[in-house]
């Protein structure tokens, strides 16, 4: 058993998402979380500049003593993944990419028409297609780029006509146009506006790797005997910009639970 908590870093709020259902299958672990709301988005950035902010992070968490880092962000993962495993081999590095490739595999043939909606470094890294053309290379994958709805998300923007009319414009035409019948989620900040996907698209098949991942930490965390046997102190989140948006997002999404948000400050200049 091991009560040390587990880290998660995302490049803003996006990845809270991951932490709702983890908080409800794994209730015994804590969560140290960072969000890097003054750098966000890095879907525009280049690989170069995420990947020193990531290692910046990942450091940072570490010093947490953490037992598991979890990239709650694709951008970060289809850049820095291998970059971060060789940085730091002493604890298991997560991402939510790979359990939600898994997913697809699964549950689609080769009938199905697949859609992956990601910010820009995640489109064209063309991750997801990898993963899942290494274990069924018949599937038909299309993707598209939304590099809007990440900072309409972090704003807030999301129960209003301005989101719908922003989802309108990146998939009308590109669900029509490839009969897309089951839609990947690849960015953690889509979840928050999965209400939106499902009643502007009701047929859509839609996969949310932010709940996928879970059963994997839950994997890893037991082999490695890293589960906690009790819950011990608070969850806390760390922002780089301790924005209201920040703050109000954790409310939405956690409600009642005990949590405690805190502050870090990184010198951006350096990556």
């Amino acid at each position: 058993m091991d009560n040390r908590p587990i880290g998660f870093f995302d490049s803003g709020l996006g990845g809270l998402t991951c932490i709702a259902p983890l908080m409800r299958s794994l209730p015994n672990e804590r969560i140290i979380y960072f969000g890097d709301t003054a750098r966000t988005p890095y879907g525009s950035k280049s690989p170069d500049t995420i990947r020193g902010f990531a290692r910046q992070i990942a450091a940072f968490l570490i010093q947490q003593d953490v037992k598991m880092i979890v990239i709650a962000c694709n951008t970060v993962t289809a850049t820095c993944l291998r970059d971060l495993q060789q940085r730091f081999p002493q604890l298991p590095i997560m991402v939510v990419i790979q359990p939600a490739a898994n997913k697809i595999c699964a549950i689609c043939d080769e009938k199905s028409s697949i859609g992956i909606i990601g910010t820009k470094v995640t489109i064209k890294s063309k991750c997801y297609e990898a993963l899942i053309h290494q274990k069924r290379p018949e599937l038909q994958i299309h993707s598209t780029a939304c590099p809007a709805f990440v900072p309409l998300i972090e704003e807030g923007i999301i129960e209003n006509e301005i989101m719908d009319l922003t989802i309108r414009h990146y998939m009308d035409n590109f669900i029509r146009y490839y009969k897309i019948d089951t839609l990947v989620l690849g960015c953690t900040h889509y979840p928050l506006i999965l209400d939106n996907l499902k009643r502007i698209y009701p047929s859509l098949r839609i996969v949310n790797p932010s709940e996928e991942v879970v059963y994997r930490i839950h994997q890893v965390l037991e082999h490695e005997q890293l589960l906690a046997d009790r819950p011990v102190g608070d969850h806390t989140f760390y922002a780089s910009d301790l924005s209201e948006n920040f703050v109000n997002m954790i409310n939405r999404i956690f409600e009642l639970t005990e949590f405690r948000v805190a502050f870090k400050n990184f010198d951006l200049t350096t990556t």
